[in-house]
């Protein structure tokens, strides 16, 4: 300040002058900001480069002249002043609106969507009609706004008065036909189809039957439904009834332990639990030769007379090219997939099962637990009865072509990076719940994100694909056959799967499954979407903030399970339900419309789960750092840690060691914070760089993908999510028996097992660092 007021003095008093430098420099580092003003003096500090040194009258001024400069000099002075404290305090007040976002309230987020996509000088001459940046508060009120409840119904009121949508037949062409009109209609960038020639087992021109024999004479028919079991084993099977819960393997081995056999039964269980398929694999693995299912009252009320229908393949997509994309059958060799049943399976009423119960006289009652709403439950015949229950299927194999249809909004920055929202469009009934609610929700999202694109100004950094897909009642089977069809770049491109099959099966309650570098982004967004069954409060104030400990793990009847086990895709699969009681029409024909209106507030809970889903796509497609919590895997395996760590004198009296094991979690969780500092340290602005650190974080949930296992025989080879030995639950398994049975391990196999999970760890570890040359084999 004394160099100031020596310059004005000059100035005024006719003093020799000097220049004088003085400049203003904004600086800003994340959300805080100042400012520099420097007055120096050129004879202390030297000039700048590429200005003179000084300036200097060549003789002095008088002191009139003096005089006469003073005042303009210092009414421009304070202009300057004037225009860059409105200046600040505007950019000051941004800044503080956007610091208040950083509570999780979603009232923040204010990094712009367009303020790099182009160059400066294009950035200075483009007249662009609007806002020309569109923060995160901002997006999120314009989704909001567009989302119409109206439209949903109109959506869902297509699935009105249609008996079935089975997968490959005409009624499952036209939608797919009118689909890609209306995606076309809603001029998404792009608009495809997928075409795959599958493998189906139908119901057949003769009827399945259940009949109960006494001395090996039909006495009484128990049906022979519409509904049947795709992929059963065709032909007659014979056996005697044993009643086994919900067909869980801790309910088989409660009867193995009351000495109770199963060799050479017909397995009977209720709905529910688990999947159709992994009851069937239970019921086979204890001796079976056939199984039977039920929809018990208490689980599924008002149903007695209904069948249902269900698949029993323990996987997903077509099973006759496991591991292969469907395109054409006669490229690849005559091949199963190992979880296909081999033995006959087939729905009943809960009527059928208990008049089946009640010819079982003088039979063990069942356990008091395993009692429902059948009257007189029994577990077994009496050991001196002649009752047998006899199974007819008569299922057929057909080849039929099956349509995948997509839409594409692309990216502006990335468009070979992008988020899939997907839903099943088939079924064997009307499917209003199954289907034909994720129908509706992707067509809305479809067309309101279209429009935000096309006039409301917003402009995604990276892509978002619509997928409505086929077969998806027979495991998946249009997911599945797209994800083997283009596995080679899928999970180096497509970086979240978000799944809308089933949204609304209930209202009281919600259902998440998702994987844990979502769990942050979901948490977000549940707190700024309202609650549509209380008009008050958030979804968030519904879950609570132990939300995570109610996830559901995803099963083989989830479409994104595929996408997370198989390809490495981080997935979301978000709706309602009632936790004390199932929808009871699912995969019957009762599934309508007019049923599943009989839902309290049906519209608005549709309306929320889109906007949960669309929030959620949009975040992954706006912000410049990918919002997938690469770090949440760090936790999840030190819970596994704490989890195996009481086995630890048990493994090491068999000569092993865990230690390796945590020196790989060490390591993956080192990585985690050299790639969280690699984040901070870099230039946001900097697409190369971004990129870069954002396809780091994109594969972690790939990484996770046990790298020894063909995915031909061992297709879900993720160790948290997937299925098989080389799972983390499976190794934990096994360490609980050597508690319980010791001799009952193979210890090689454990040895091999520990490995193979470490060094899957260590890999991902490895490859969250980054380059080559950052990365050791040592622990």
């Amino acid at each position: 300040m004394d160099h100031a007021r020596a310059v004005i003095s000059t100035l005024c008093g006719g003093e020799p002058m000097s220049y004088t430098r003085f400049s203003v420099a904004r600086q800003t580092d994340g959300d805080n900001s100042h400012v520099e003003m420097n007055l120096s003096a050129d004879d202390e500090e030297g000039g700048e480069t590429g200005r003179p040194d000084h300036l200097r009258g060549s003789m002095p001024p008088s002191r009139r002249s003096g005089r006469n400069i003073c005042f303009p000099i210092i009414a421009a002075v304070l202009l300057l002043l004037i225009g860059f404290l409105i200046g600040y305090l505007s950019y000051r007040g941004r800044m503080q609106k956007a610091g208040r976002c950083l509570d999780g309230s979603g009232k923040c987020e204010m990094t712009p969507t367009a303020s790099y996509l182009a160059d400066d000088d294009e950035a200075e001459e483009e007249e662009i009609p609007g806002p020309t940046v569109l923060y995160w508060p901002d997006l999120k009120d314009l989704l909001s706004k567009r989302l119409s409840a109206r439209r949903l119904e109109d959506n869902l009121r297509q699935r009105a008065n249609k008996d079935s949508f089975e997968a490959g037949l005409s009624e499952d062409e036209k939608m797919a036909i009118d689909i890609h009109e209306q995606f076309t209609s809603f001029h998404l960038d792009e608009v495809w189809n997928d075409e795959h020639y599958i493998k189906l087992q139908v119901k057949g021109s003769s009827d399945n039957k259940v009949s109960v024999l006494e001395d090996g004479e039909e006495k009484e028919n128990l049906g022979s439904p519409d509904a049947y079991v795709a992929y059963s084993q065709n032909g007659s099977a014979v056996g005697k009834p044993v009643y086994v819960n919900y067909g869980l393997k801790a309910d088989f081995e409660k009867l193995e332990k009351q000495g109770v056999s199963l060799n050479e039964t017909i397995a009977i269980f209720r709905a529910g639990k688990i999947t159709l398929a992994e009851k069937v694999a239970n019921a086979k693995e204890a001796g079976a030769v056939g199984a039977l299912m039920f929809l018990d009252p208490d689980d599924y009320r008002n149903t007695d007379g209904l069948v249902p229908f269900g698949h029993a393949h323990l996987g997903t997509g077509d099973p006759f090219t496991p591991g292969f994309p469907s395109f054409n059958h006669t490229q690849f060799p005559p091949v199963e997939s190992s979880g296909l049943p081999r033995i006959a399976v087939q729905t009943i009423s809960s009527q059928a099962a208990g008049r089946l119960f009640s010819k079982m006289e003088g039979g063990a009652d069942c356990f008091s637990e395993w009692k429902g709403g059948v009257v007189g439950c029994k577990l077994k015949p009496s050991s001196t009865s002649k009752l047998m229950v006899k199974l007819s299927v008569n299922n057929v194999m057909v080849d039929r072509k099956i349509l995948n249809i997509f839409g594409a909004i692309k990216g502006f920055e990335e468009a070979d990076r992008y988020v899939v929202i997907g839903a099943q469009r088939d079924s064997w009934g009307p499917g209003a719940a199954k289907a034909g609610v994720g129908t509706a929700i992707l067509l809305e999202l479809a067309r309101v994100i279209s429009d935000m694109v096309k006039s409301g100004g917003y402009k995604p950094r990276r892509s978002i694909i619509f997928a409505s897909w086929s077969a998806g009642e027979y495991g998946a089977v249009g997911a599945t056959e797209w994800l083997e069809g283009y596995s080679a770049t899928l999970h180096a491109k497509a970086f979240t799967y978000i799944n809308l099959d089933a949204a609304i099966l209930g209202s009281k309650h919600l259902k998440i499954s998702a994987s844990p570098l979502l769990y942050k982004l979901l948490e977000r967004t549940m707190k700024g979407v309202k609650d549509p069954t209380t008009n008050s409060g958030s979804l968030y104030d519904r879950v609570g903030s132990d939300w995570v400990k109610t996830i559901v793990p995803l099963g083989l009847d989830n479409a994104a399970f595929p996408f997370l086990a198989y390809s490495g895709i981080p997935v979301v699969s978000f709706g309602f339900y009632d936790k004390d009681k199932e929808y009871p029409f699912l995969d019957t024909t009762q599934d309508t419309v007019d049923n599943l209106r009989m839902t309290d507030k049906l519209y608005d809970l549709m309306r929320a789960a889109a906007e949960v889903a669309g929030q959620i796509a949009l975040r992954l497609t706006h912000d410049h750092e990918l919002y997938l919590d690469f770090e949440r895997y760090s936790e999840e395996l030190l819970a596994f840690q704490g989890k195996i760590l009481t086995y630890e004198r048990d493994v090491k009296a068999l000569g092993l060691n865990l230690n390796w094991l945590f020196f790989a979690h060490g390591d993956f969780q080192r990585a985690t914070v050299g790639l969280r500092q690699d984040i901070a340290n870099s230039d946001r602005e900097n697409r190369i760089v971004r990129r870069a650190l954002n396809d780091r974080i994109m594969k972690v949930e790939y990484d996770f993908l046990s790298p020894y296992l063909s995915p031909k025989d061992a297709p879900f080879r993720h160790i948290f999510f997937g299925k098989g030995s080389h799972t983390l639950q499976s190794l934990l398994e096994d360490l609980q028996l050597l508690k319980t049975s010791r001799n009952s391990v193979d210890v090689n196999m454990l040895k091999e097992k520990l490995a193979l999970a470490t060094w899957t760890i260590k890999g991902a570890a490895n490859a969250l660092v980054g380059d080559i040359w950052d990365t050791d084999n040592e622990f």
